[in-house]
């Protein structure tokens, strides 16, 4: 199949090029549920007089539906995309860069979807749904989940389709830490919840805040119920975690100037857990908080990062190189920026 996607690409530019425009309009039609016309134009850059001729083919061919309210994906539509997942990945290159990323870190599994999260919807909203997808490919029917905050996260979340099989009757999904006193939607508890809701699954509780002076934090670990939630997050099999970019996550958890500043001193680029990372992976600053600590993950069995964006590309990066990820998901513009910063680190090895 890869021969013959090269053979295309080589003697039928047109073709694909047509092939990857349709593919990516009959894409984002599934990710939206319904959608206009001219929402669809304007998130593709596309004219509404292209976009009418492309989606009138797609209705007389059966993918897709055309009501009043808006554009849907039939169910040969959809059937047709899950076929053309696998063409996909060399359609857009992604394979590449998934091999590269892969072998350069020595992880288990890479997924790049198309795009950038950042300025897409779309993306960040198919982010989710591979983020999923990976949670449930390592699943089993009696495992402790732990689940950090964030937007990308909550995607993830909304995104978890309720199996067939196996039950997931037996499995605890916790937050990894608590709450940053932002969105509720975005906060680790209310993950936790949607996620177990969505599987069939039974969720715990963590109502403390992320950010905890020393005196708060002996407290609360004296609390018999909050001691054995913690203990239950510290020995789950999968984390399920989100990268920031270090300066942001300090204006999120709203560190005074002080400690912004010395956290900046220290090159500190990238934030997960509660850990500020540098350039290099290495621990540069520590927040206390109640949950996952940095022993809890070096040796939890499976690590999922789920990150995307050009502007985090650097974050990821450098989580990479701390070296406990298992499984990365991430969008192209993240990973092509990756991708370079593993050719720079190749020719200074040189």
């Amino acid at each position: 199949m890869r021969n013959l996607m090269e053979i295309q690409k080589q003697l039928l530019p047109d073709l694909m090029d047509t092939l990857k425009r349709r593919y990516t309009i009959l894409h984002q039609i599934m990710l939206s549920d319904i959608i206009g016309r001219r929402t669809l134009a304007a998130s593709l850059d596309m004219t509404e007089r292209v976009l009418r001729a492309e989606t009138d083919l797609l209705k007389s061919q059966g993918l897709i539906e055309i009501e009043s309210v808006g554009m849907r994906i039939s169910d040969a539509g959809r059937r047709l995309l899950d076929l053309l997942e696998p063409v996909a990945k060399s359609l857009f290159g992604l394979d590449d860069l998934e091999e590269k990323i892969r072998i350069k870190y020595g992880l288990t599994k890479v997924v790049v979807v198309p795009g950038d999260c950042e300025t897409s919807l779309f993306t960040k909203r198919e982010l989710g749904r591979a983020g999923s997808k990976a949670l449930l490919s390592v699943l089993r029917s009696d495992d402790t989940v732990a689940v950090t905050g964030g937007s990308t996260l909550a995607e993830m979340a909304d995104q978890l389709t309720p199996p067939l099989s196996p039950s997931y009757k037996n499995v605890w999904v916790v937050p990894a830490r608590g709450g940053l006193g932002e969105s509720m939607e975005i906060q680790a508890n209310t993950i936790a919840s949607t996620m177990a809701k969505r599987i069939g699954a039974n969720y715990r509780l963590l109502h403390v805040p992320d950010l905890l002076s020393n005196e708060a934090y002996q407290s609360l670990a004296m609390d018999s119920n909050i001691g054995e939630i913690v203990q239950t997050i510290r020995g789950s099999r999968i984390i399920v975690h989100g990268i920031g970019d270090a300066i942001e996550m300090t204006h999120r958890r709203k560190l005074d100037a002080a400690t912004v500043s010395e956290i900046q001193g220290e090159g500190a680029i990238a934030e997960s857990f509660g850990y500020y990372f540098d350039e290099n992976g290495q621990v540069v600053h520590t927040m206390l908080t109640m949950g996952l600590r940095l022993e809890d993950i070096m040796r939890t069995e499976v690590v999922i990062g789920i990150a995307g964006g050009k502007r985090k590309a650097k974050a990821i990066h450098a989580m990479l190189k701390f070296g406990q990820e298992d499984i990365l998901v991430t969008d192209e513009a993240a990973a092509v920026e990756i991708g370079k910063e593993i050719d720079k680190d190749s020719q200074k090895a040189l």
